[in-house]
């Protein structure tokens, strides 16, 4: 038994269903927001079409997929959504306009029989709370501020994959984190504390969708890797990828779904690229 005073040691997190057999046709849901149509890429698709021509990180593992197997998509995608309904309202509450959140919109329409299902979210969340925090959000401690909205954004991030999972229960689910925001192009006009702000949110976000892992799904890393900072990977608008970001997505994520990803790093250089807050 543990010493007096200590709980049982921490269980290693479930092991992800398995990916779609190499042989099997695959039925994919992709939950995501501007980044899921491809948005910055040279070829957009609309919601919630097939897009076969599309440049975006969907279309490219539906493409790849097909070479061996049948491929049947549902692209839930809604550009401008965030994954937090908690965000959402915040947002709501700070003159931000938000089309939809994963949680309440996309969720409830994973198909029942997918065996693929991919999470990409929580850029649009980090910018709403940065912004709600620039109009006076936080009350006291601006850093306690973050860290409670952080904990809310892991609770609904629990939420959505469990909710896919229950909808799905047969699905290989594979979630993106994210990376800092602070550093991105977008970002480089900002004052030194927004920045600073981003950051704080960006990893915290980031390391709630790496806890994912404890609800058996697979998680790809983009905060840790150093491709994901070259400003040769972003559309001219500095923060939505254009064919080459979206190509290396699509490559993580192929890479996952034939099950050769490794975790993603505890700690990183990325993560602490400015100053903490």
């Amino acid at each position: 038994s543990p010493p007096r005073g200590r709980g049982p040691p921490p269980r290693a997190p479930p092991a992800p269903f398995p990916p779609p057999r190499p042989e099997a046709p695959v039925f994919y849901t992709a939950i995501g927001a501007s980044d899921a149509v491809g948005v910055g890429g040279s070829v957009l698709c609309l919601p919630l079409t097939q897009c076969d021509d599309g440049t975006g990180y969907v279309p490219l593992i539906v493409r790849q997929l097909r070479q061996t197997r049948s491929v049947t998509l549902l692209n839930l995608g809604i550009p401008g959504a965030v994954l937090s309904p908690t965000i959402h309202e915040i947002a709501r509450r700070f003159g931000r306009d938000i089309p939809a959140n994963f949680v309440d919109r996309e969720m409830p329409f994973v198909q029942p029989n997918a065996t693929l299902v991919t999470i990409f979210g929580g850029g649009n969340d980090v910018n709403a709370l940065g912004d709600a925090i620039e109009r006076g959000a936080p009350s006291a401690d601006l850093r306690a501020y973050v860290d409670t909205q952080v904990r809310a954004f892991g609770a609904d991030f629990d939420r959505l994959v469990r909710g896919v999972r229950d909808r799905a229960p047969g699905a290989f689910i594979v979630v993106l984190n994210l990376p800092n925001f602070a550093v991105l192009p977008y970002a480089s006009g900002y004052s030194a504390t927004r920045r600073q702000v981003l950051q704080a949110i960006s990893v915290g976000f980031s390391r709630e969708a790496n806890d994912q892992r404890g609800n058996g799904v697979m998680v790809v890393d983009l905060m840790c890797d150093t491709r994901t900072y070259e400003a040769g990977r972003f559309s001219n608008d500095g923060f939505h990828p254009n064919d080459a970001g979206y190509a290396q997505i699509a490559g993580k994520l192929l890479d996952a779904i034939h099950g050769s990803t490794a975790a993603p790093p505890a700690s990183c250089p990325q993560m602490t690229m400015l100053p903490r807050l």
